[in-house]
């Protein structure tokens, strides 16, 4: 890659800081459109604290983007967006269309997207965090959320991160469509709250018949169903579905009343989901040390 690229948002403005000077803009997006389609730059948008309300699209090829806020606490891009709402934008494309892909808050298309210090908040009804498709780390984040809040068919390690269920759902709702797919969601080493009351979420359920959820090492509050996990109500799912849990803790871990047809790991079983290989399988090439070894070059104090 070649030299970074740093840009800052600073509410109430944005400014873009380049090596060729400086620009003022109106928001995040406008940011992202000064990223060139096929960037292989990583270039760090700094966002400055407040409520951004906005939509915001990364799309396919501008790549190497990292949102960064001053604090987790203060910094939020927050939308309220319904799946029949289209949302225009000046580039590329224009419009972003409608349906679920195109209805939330925050868009990544573009590879090699990192995100820091930041929340992202859907502020209309229903799901978080859709992962679609490719691979994805997401560690020390908090996600919150209803009914099928993380959702998708792609292969994403929830590493040391706090799942909040607000309300009766699903947490998860995985599309694995084959048993060839080398997708899936596997959470390591996570907490599970709920809001007080007992019995209410269900681990997960699946969007496909080959759907694949590991929980390892997880701690469960009450709020889980001594269930664990549902079928969608399709009896052949439980014929395919890759349910697992393994040495999980907490009142909501107990497996007397789990469903028989999802599966408690043991041992050797459950190495393959313990570690980042789950989603940086080539040990001649891994991706993953690459992007970790890529450091945010400028500090978030020095919005201050």
């Amino acid at each position: 890659m070649g030299d970074r690229r740093v840009l800052l948002v600073a509410s109430p403005e944005v400014a873009v800081f380049g090596y060729d000077g400086v620009v003022s803009l109106a928001s995040v997006q406008d940011a992202v459109d000064t990223v060139p389609l096929n960037n292989q730059t990583r270039t760090v948008i700094r966002i400055g604290p407040g409520v951004h309300q906005q939509q915001v699209r990364i799309p396919r090829t501008k790549n190497f983007i990292t949102l960064c806020g001053s604090s987790i606490k203060d910094t939020v891009i927050c939308w309220d967006n319904r799946t029949t709402t289209c949302i225009k934008h000046t580039q590329p494309s224009g419009a972003i269309g409608t349906g679920t892909l195109s209805s939330a808050t925050v868009i990544v298309e573009g590879d090699d997207f990192i995100a820091e210090n930041v929340i992202f908040k859907n502020s209309a009804p229903q799901e978080t965090l859709h992962l679609h498709g490719g691979k994805q780390l997401l560690k020390n984040c908090y996600v919150e959320g209803s009914y099928d809040f993380i959702f998708g068919d792609s292969a994403a390690l929830l590493e040391h991160c706090h799942i909040h269920c607000k309300s009766a759902g699903y947490i998860t709702a995985h599309g694995r469509k084959s048993s060839s797919e080398p997708t899936g969601f596997v959470f390591f080493k996570c907490v599970i709250t709920g809001n007080g009351e007992a019995a209410y979420m269900y681990l997960g359920r699946p969007w496909e018949p080959f759907g694949r959820v590991v929980f390892a090492e997880t701690f469960m509050d009450r709020c889980i169903e001594p269930a664990g996990w549902h079928n969608w109500d399709k009896p052949d799912n439980e014929q395919t579905a890759c349910f697992y849990e393994y040495r999980c803790s907490g009142p909501g871990s107990s497996s007397s009343g789990r469903e028989r047809w999802c599966k408690e790991l043991f041992g050797d079983e459950a190495m393959p989901f313990l570690a980042q290989t789950f989603i940086d399988p080539d040990i001649e090439n891994p991706w993953l040390v690459h992007r970790l070894g890529t450091p945010v070059p400028v500090s978030a104090s020095s919005l201050e």
